[in-house]
């Protein structure tokens, strides 16, 4: 979660796996749009000698739909590329890293970027540097500065970000994953315990962050920038895919060899779709496959297994939840097509009668100058499920969402259950903090700084 180890496959491949998407209107910046995508679940931060990166033989992409087809109209592709600077040592760096130059570092990566859109491709950049991942005070001491350097521009008032940063998602995954408990509402579950704070599973972790930021009009379908939130053209879908050659080959002399076409492997759209939606038999097959083949998945999201879990696993404690047998169409508008007109006062972020994950963004709508983590439910039109920003408290949302919080927006005869307003894991981000500017995403933790935890007994 959101989409750390969301599928069987996946989840033995940690280089290419998506752990979450962002897409908003810039904060600081707002002729922009931010879309981030990240990868490498669960780092340790003093994970040496052999410290995380980008895979050299996985494609990333950033896809952008802006036609209602679902289908990727505008593609951001990057390519990375490693050098061993010292073929006899082992060492990950061989003296302090000041600065990406530094011939002390060892093992640098650079990257490509590429624009695609209809079929026809753009260089954006090219031996892009990646800032090394945090070690300590000694081998990198001043990491602010190495980030900032990997800060790129793309021209036409765009800029890349490549690199290590803390995960800035937040939940209480010890918990959720012990049959459905939630610490603060424990008292209350099928196997009662006392209540207590929500523990954030991703605390001290980190992820490898592609965060690109671009002008609106480089996004949408006609090239204006879009004032009417009531325009169909102000929205766009947002995901990420990771992709690997068909085959893969291991060689006594060569070493690991890839051939054939690009094959995807993994995806990300919204936060925990393939985590709680998709039932574990088609996870792997849903990574293959595109947005616009996502009606096949659509019973699913009418019908959650997790809706019909909740008055079971806390009995008594979602009596209307349980009594509601229609369609779920809040949530096939939020997850499948976005939301059209009339549901929501002044707001829509409808991609068309395609059922496809994606974030759906409204570039129209501002952001927002007090915003709220729970975003649109809370009455902050710039927050999920409008896109996604950092600081988003997307576990909350959808546990509302989910517990039937949404309901009365398509279907006025329905009353939540009272405790569908309070439900939350009781978790928020306890990793570094946000920054206020691009790349938005914290500090990683460093390897010297970090203290393991100490295993709980049983």
């Amino acid at each position: 979660m959101s989409s750390h180890r969301e599928a069987p496959e996946i989840s033995k491949d940690p280089v290419a796996d998506n752990t979450d998407v962002y897409a908003f209107v810039s904060p600081d910046k707002s002729d922009t749009v931010t879309l981030i995508a990240n990868f490498l679940p669960f780092q340790n931060p003093y994970g040496g000698p052999n410290f995380y990166e980008f895979g050299d033989d996985v494609l990333y992409e950033i896809h952008v739909s802006n036609n209602g087809t679902a289908a990727a109209d505008i593609t951001y592709q990057f390519r990375f590329h490693t050098t061993i600077r010292n073929k006899k040592t082992f060492l990950y760096n061989t003296g302090p890293i000041a600065s990406l130059s530094d011939q002390t570092w060892n093992r640098p990566q650079s990257y490509t970027v590429t624009r695609v859109e209809h079929g026809r491709s753009q260089t954006l950049g090219r031996n892009l540097s990646v800032p090394p991942v945090n070690i300590g005070p000694r081998s990198t001491p001043n990491y602010t500065s190495l980030a900032s350097q990997a800060v790129h521009s793309l021209g036409s008032g765009g800029r890349v970000f490549a690199g290590q940063r803390a995960d800035g998602f937040f939940v209480d995954l010890g918990s959720i994953f012990d049959l459905g408990t939630l610490r603060p509402f424990e008292m209350a579950h099928l196997i009662p315990s006392a209540a207590a704070p929500g523990v954030n599973g991703l605390q001290g972790l980190n992820v490898h962050s592609i965060a690109l930021q671009v002008p609106i009009t480089d996004l949408v379908r006609n090239g204006r920038k879009p004032t009417d939130v009531m325009d169909p053209k102000s929205v766009i879908g947002v995901w990420a895919t990771a992709s690997r050659q068909q085959s893969h080959l291991l060689d006594d002399l060569l070493g690991s060899i890839w051939h054939g076409s690009y094959k995807q492997v993994s995806r990300l759209g919204n936060p925990l779709f393939n985590e709680v939606i998709v039932p574990m038999a088609e996870k792997d097959q849903w990574n293959r496959r595109q947005p616009h083949d996502d009606r096949k998945y659509a019973p699913y999201v009418i019908k959650p297994e997790l809706a019909g879990l909740l008055p079971v696993l806390y009995p008594g404690v979602f009596p209307k939840l349980a009594a509601y047998t229609k369609p779920r169409a809040d949530l096939a508008a939020i997850l499948l097509t976005g939301i059209p007109k009339g549901v929501v006062p002044g707001f829509q972020n409808y991609t068309g009668t395609t059922q496809a994950d994606m974030l759906r963004l409204n570039v129209a709508v501002p952001p927002a100058s007090s915003p709220n983590p729970l975003g649109l439910v809370a009455g902050d039109a710039a927050g999920f499920p409008n896109g996604r920003r950092v600081f988003d408290d997307v576990v909350t949302v959808e546990l509302r969402a989910i517990a039937g919080l949404t309901i009365p927006l398509v279907d006025p005869t329905f009353t939540p259950d009272g405790a569908t307003s309070a439900i939350k894991d009781g978790t928020s981000n306890t990793n570094s903090d946000y920054l206020a500017t691009f790349p938005y995403l914290g500090t990683p933790a460093g390897g010297y700084q970090t203290k393991p935890g100490i295993p709980a007994a049983s």
